[in-house]
């Protein structure tokens, strides 16, 4: 008489556990890229840093649940022209490309946070 397993999963559960660990993951790398661009922007009043904190511009982080996407930003008039002139002093560890260099320079790690809170969601 062969021996007979049956196997049953519950798919829908897995993928919606799955989708809430990728949109926790997605917001926490999101406030981690905020944090580390919020420490290398151009600082001399500190009215630049602050666009870029949630709690004073609701902007500044913003996700897209529907599309698991993410978005950063500086809401102040010159924010573009800071971040991308190049030949602008600035004080020691503040710079453009401010969002764009950490943008790259943490695709690792923010990798990592999605990955760890997915994996945490489907304990």
């Amino acid at each position: 008489m062969p021996v007979r397993a049956e196997l049953k999963t519950n798919l829908g559960k897995i993928l919606a556990a799955e989708r809430a660990g990728a949109l926790k993951g997605l917001k926490v790398a999101a406030e981690h890229l905020l944090k580390v661009a919020r420490d290398q922007v151009p600082h001399e009043e500190g009215t630049l840093e602050r666009s870029g904190d949630p709690d004073v511009t609701p902007g500044a982080l913003s996700v897209d649940e529907a599309n698991l996407r993410a978005a950063v930003s500086f809401d102040m008039p010159y924010a573009v022209r800071q971040h991308e002139e190049l030949t602008w002093k600035h004080d020691e560890g503040r710079k453009a490309k401010y969002l764009e260099d950490p943008m790259t320079s943490e695709q690792t790690t923010m990798r990592d946070l999605i990955a760890a809170e997915i994996r945490r969601s489907l304990r």
